[in-house]
């Protein structure tokens, strides 16, 4: 701990692991409740189930060894007798604990075998007349070998070390109606007795208030002056030319909504600045993402540069490469295909054809930013489901460029305060609309028990040239599990549909395998295929109008949204049937309830914030996105926006304010979002 306070290196090593490395890391470790110390309970006026101080004369001590070895203790008042248990105690605890001593006891109070007891409570001798502490007693989140003691002294201490000052000024916090911030810290670790607990609980009171307004302008702050310095980086002119843009738009046998158009208009703009692009393409699934991706790489080849196209699974960076052949080779353009599963000869000559120019467009995996593979002149990256990427993964493929543009785009909409606090630093663009002609898709909830009810409407709609998907079910993260799952369930449902045909896909599979399967489930060959969740994005089938996902209630509301987008493509109604097992979770209800309720995918989104937080929508573990500690973006969104319009003009008129505040928030802080 780089400062004044000295700290054995021992418990430094302790607070490291909670994150607490300056004095500030102190001021900022706030605790996660209280205890009351402040006033004594009568053992008669004892609610059970709520915590209290007690205070009384140790009238009974023992060792009782059935059921288990514990100490029981009764102490007694002037009201009533309660019971003490401790399961795990010392020969010091005892010795505190004897008949005859006067004691405080704090915990909380339940109806025992004997009587009312507390279990475990935290004890210490009392002297009578002994005063009462004026102040709640802060309970601070800690680690194995460092005690509530140790961590109160350190933070005691950088609360009267740190330099606490406002950095915002006085007129603006009366403004926004939120007090001073040594004072909010100050009595966040030490509130006065009289104060609303429940509002310090809720983290609803004003000195939480400070504190979260705070860390949202900061995250603000940062975010936009990362922005900014994108702006002053120099990066590839691209004029919109049009040459290959106005063949493939004659040839397409669709014409594009007038959300594709717009959001088409928006990438191009930027891609003829000077300044790198680094747009979000947001889309429901099945908008026509991939599409408008393809008219911005074209912009980029007609300017002389090259485009990467990543994707992050081979089946889906598959479908891509696929798609773009289709509509790129008859323009003259071939896309160069490059994932970790080619063999050794043929990585080499997708990279030799890269590093030489001699392709334009380069689709695949993560493969494409690994050291051997070097590019020509790349202009433009374009990171499809950009969340399931690292930080650190794109960013080297930026490195393979100067200042090449990037189109990011998602296929799992981004609710509106989570896309304001995490990606502000991008511009934002939605098709929010589908391509006409798609039918909208039934959700039916089937419990497990009615399993051959799904079974014959999967043969009926078969029988009627339509086509299936049966979905395995995600186990334990395990991918050998779940391949065992999918070959046992498509052994299965060949020998109860003898009169289908029945294909497996899986992750597992050899490329010119699951190219041959995913081909005959287009052409109708294949009436069911059977897949695990490697289906989820990317697989565009028409005819297919039956989804069946089994133990639906294993997997979350974006993949279930994201696989229940594989149907409805074509003009016959379409139908999910989420098979669910009982008993099912709390979670698992209300994500099931969600997903049958609405098809709206930013609706699916917002309720899985509130669900799930941001943590698990961002893939934050992977991506290294600085996590909010205090605020919560879905109840604290006015202190967002507040905070958002608030940053923007102190970054444009009180740059020194901004700078303050930015020092004292994000000092020695890794930051990675600037990529």
């Amino acid at each position: 701990m780089s400062s004044p306070i000295r700290v054995p290196p021992a418990t430094q090593s302790k607070l490291s692991k909670l994150g607490l490395h300056t004095e500030f890391d102190l001021v900022l470790h706030l605790p996660l409740r209280y205890e009351d110390e402040t006033k004594i309970t009568r053992v008669d006026d004892l609610v059970p189930g709520e915590s209290a101080q007690v205070e009384g004369e140790i009238i009974h001590s023992e060792v009782a060894y059935r059921p288990r070895r514990s100490l029981i203790c009764q102490l007694q008042d002037d009201s009533g007798i309660l019971f003490l248990r401790f399961l795990n105690f010392y020969p010091s605890q005892q010795k505190q604990l004897a008949i005859g001593k006067r004691i405080r006891a704090l915990g909380d109070a339940r109806e025992g075998y004997f009587g009312l007891e507390m279990v475990h409570p935290k004890c210490h001798v009392a002297v009578e007349n002994t005063p009462l502490k004026q102040a709640l007693t802060p309970v601070y989140p800690t680690t194995a070998g460092l005690s509530q003691a140790t961590l109160r002294k350190y933070i005691l201490s950088a609360l009267q070390a740190v330099e606490l000052s406002d950095t915002l000024p006085s007129d603006l916090l009366k403004t926004l109606l939120l007090p001073a911030f040594d004072d909010s810290v100050k009595l966040l670790h030490n509130p006065p007795a009289q104060i609303d607990e429940a509002a310090l609980i809720d983290r609803a009171h004003p000195a939480w208030r400070r504190i979260k307004f705070d860390e949202l302008l900061a995250q603000q702050l940062s975010m936009r002056v990362h922005y900014q310095k994108r702006r002053d980086r120099n990066a590839p002119q691209l004029s919109i030319r049009n040459t290959y843009s106005s063949a493939l738009l004659k040839a397409l046998p669709f014409s594009l909504t007038r959300a594709q158009i717009k959001v088409l208009e928006e990438i191009c703009l930027d891609l003829t600045q000077n300044h790198p692009m680094q747009r979000l393409l947001q889309g429901d699934v099945g908008s026509g993402k991939t599409i408008v991706a393809t008219f911005a790489a074209l912009q980029a080849i007609e300017n002389g540069y090259q485009v990467a196209f990543m994707a992050p699974t081979e089946i889906l960076a598959e479908q891509h490469y696929l798609k773009l052949l289709e509509w790129l080779s008859p323009l003259g353009i071939t896309p160069v295909w490059l994932s970790g599963s080619l063999k050794k000869k043929e990585k080499s000559a997708a990279a030799k054809l890269i590093a030489h120019g001699e392709t334009q467009i380069a689709v695949g995996t993560h493969a494409l930013f690994q050291a051997s593979v070097e590019f020509n002149n790349l202009g433009l990256i374009i990171v499809d489901e950009q969340h399931k990427f690292g930080v650190q993964q794109r960013l080297a493929l930026r490195g393979k460029g100067k200042e090449p543009h990037q189109l990011m785009m998602s296929a799992t909409p981004i609710p509106r305060t989570l896309a304001m606090s995490y990606y502000a630093d991008l511009d934002v663009s939605v098709i929010d609309e589908l391509p006409p002609g798609r039918t909208p898709i039934r959700t039916k909830l089937i419990s497990d028990k009615r399993r051959e009810e799904v079974f014959e409407r999967v043969r009926a709609a078969c029988l009627q040239n339509q086509q299936a998907y049966w979905v395995c079910p995600l186990i334990d993260e395990s991918e050998a599990l779940q391949l065992q799952t999918a070959l046992e369930t498509c052994e299965t449902l060949t020998k109860i549909f003898p009169e289908l045909s029945v294909g497996l896909v899986h992750g597992r599979l050899e490329n010119s395998e699951k190219a041959r399967v995913m081909a005959a489930f287009k052409t109708g060959d294949i009436h069911l295929l059977v897949a695990t969740t490697v289906i989820e994005v990317g697989v565009d089938v028409p005819n297919a109008s039956l989804m069946v996902i089994d133990h639906a209630e294993r997997m979350g509301l974006a993949q279930l949204h994201q696989l229940r987008g594989r149907v409805g493509r074509g003009a016959a109604e379409s139908l999910c049937v989420l098979l669910f097992q009982q008993p099912l979770s709390e979670l698992a209800r209300a994500r099931l309830k969600i997903i049958f309720e609405n098809t709206d995918g930013f609706e699916i989104a917002q309720q899985d914030l509130r669900l799930r937080g941001p943590g698990e929508l961002l893939g934050a573990r992977q991506s290294g996105v600085a996590m909010l500690r205090f605020a919560d973006i879905t109840e604290d969104a006015i202190l967002l926006e507040t905070a958002r319009t608030l940053a923007d003009e102190l970054l444009r008129e009180a740059p020194e304010i901004a700078q303050a505040h930015l020092e004292r928030w994000m000092a020695n802080k890794p930051d990675f979002l600037h990529a």
